[in-house]
């Protein structure tokens, strides 16, 4: 008997490094039956398109093609990868206005077609602008979800593993709260088999201080990040539409969770076909839930200089 597979759409919005790289990830993957890609600039978004449909014969049959937000209509899910870049003498508040006007302008042109898809913000600041998308969309929390900490985890993970000599999916270990220069690595839950990590302080700190500055790196020898952060997205949206149940560290509004409350961070999520199912408790040491703490207080008093 034949098995009917269920359609699915993505759309992804902006085609840029982050985006056009994503789309490029399913594409190959096979990930969705449709994927549309939108652009600010439609000559860009059908270029990406028409070079991916030329592979074609090379691959599966994938429906690719560059669209506009109607297309959102009937979408599984929306990833947004669209935003402005920090110009000389910009401060990060102006910077996070420009793109939270950027995302009330998008998040209208989504809704206007689709209230019942997950959204998914890959855009920096990555948990601010998720918050701005949950507050912009009226969608319930579970369906607006940021990347996160998890392309963050897997650098932890992969440095770790160079490290002992350890395949990184053996690695247990966990970078959790903003994405971006105050997440926390969480050493005390760190382990392979449920053994904890024999590491030295001293190495503690290198391999974070790696993991931490690690986009900085990247950037400054290429331009930008582009092909683990469409891993990263690949493996939540793959999550979503085989409602794996899979545990990622995505970021997802937080209510009385370790004392913090109404603001998006990264943390461990089961993440299914609802989108966030639930978000895990962690028994964090005296010294990790203070850093956590001030993580989600940082974000917080860059959110109300928003005026949301």
């Amino acid at each position: 008997m034949d098995i009917q597979l269920r359609s699915s759409r993505v759309v992804i919005i902006g085609t840029g490094a982050v985006g056009a790289t994503t789309a490029y990830t399913l594409f190959l993957r096979e990930r969705a039956s449709e994927i549309v890609l939108i652009d600010a600039n439609k000559e860009k978004a059908l270029g990406e398109a028409l070079d991916m449909n030329h592979g074609l014969p090379f691959t599966g049959g994938v429906k690719l093609w560059a669209g506009d937000y109607s297309d959102c209509a009937g979408a599984d899910i929306i990833v947004i990868a669209a935003g402005a870049s920090q110009r000389p003498g910009e401060t990060r508040i102006d910077l996070l206005k420009r793109n939270a006007s950027i995302f009330d302008t998008i998040i209208k042109n989504i809704v206007k077609y689709n209230t019942q898809g997950i959204i998914l913000v890959a855009t920096n600041p990555v948990d601010i602008l998720s918050y701005v998308s949950l507050k912009q969309s009226g969608f319930p929390s579970n369906r607006v979800i940021g990347s996160g900490t998890l392309l963050d985890s897997a650098r932890f993970r992969y440095l770790i593993g160079q490290s002992k000599g350890i395949n990184p999916r053996s690695i247990h270990a966990h970078i959790v709260g903003e994405h971006g220069d105050s997440e926390l690595p969480l050493w005390s839950l760190a382990n392979v088999a449920g053994i904890g990590l024999e590491i030295s302080e001293e190495e503690k700190v290198d391999i974070f201080n790696n993991t931490k500055n690690a986009a900085y790196e990247i950037i400054n020898a290429k331009g930008s990040t582009s092909y683990a952060i469409g891993l990263a997205l690949d493996r939540i949206i793959t999550s979503i539409l085989l409602d794996e149940g899979s545990v990622l560290n995505v970021s997802t509004l937080l209510t009385d969770y370790n004392g913090v409350s109404d603001v998006y961070l990264g943390v461990p999520s089961i993440v299914d076909r609802s989108g966030v199912r639930q978000v895990l408790d962690l028994e964090l040491s005296d010294q990790e839930l203070q850093q956590f703490q001030s993580s989600a207080n940082k974000l917080k008093a860059a959110i109300a200089e928003l005026d949301l």
